[in-house]
């Protein structure tokens, strides 16, 4: 990290930018709705990455909002793997998230014995 920003002068960086999360969503929208992604989650991953875009970013690579806008496109296509979707990793290649069942679904239909 090549920025000496502190934590209050990222932070007012980060709120001048959140403008960006909606115009990468806005773009993608059609994206989001064929993944079935939710506004929020996504929303909020977003949020994070801008955070760690600002606090990574390097002066000397370009110009800040060319950084965020690339990061952001970045994480928006990561919002549909596996591990963003259930915090699953080493998941089988064609993994679908319709194969996990929760734990009070298998209790409801008698396949899990109550501890």
């Amino acid at each position: 990290m090549k920025n000496k920003y502190s934590i209050a002068q990222r932070n007012r960086i980060v709120e001048q930018h959140l403008y960006c999360i909606d115009k990468v969503i806005g773009k993608n929208r059609g994206l989001m709705k064929a993944a079935r992604l939710d506004y929020d989650d996504v929303y909020q991953q977003l949020a994070l990455r801008l955070i760690k875009a600002v606090a990574g970013y390097d002066p000397d690579k370009g110009p800040l909002k060319q950084h965020i806008y690339a990061q952001l496109q970045y994480e928006l296509f990561s919002c549909g793997s596996p591990r963003a979707l259930c915090g699953m990793t080493d998941l089988p290649r064609g993994y679908d998230r319709k194969n996990v069942i929760s734990i009070c679904e298998l209790q409801e239909y008698g396949e899990l014995a109550a501890a």
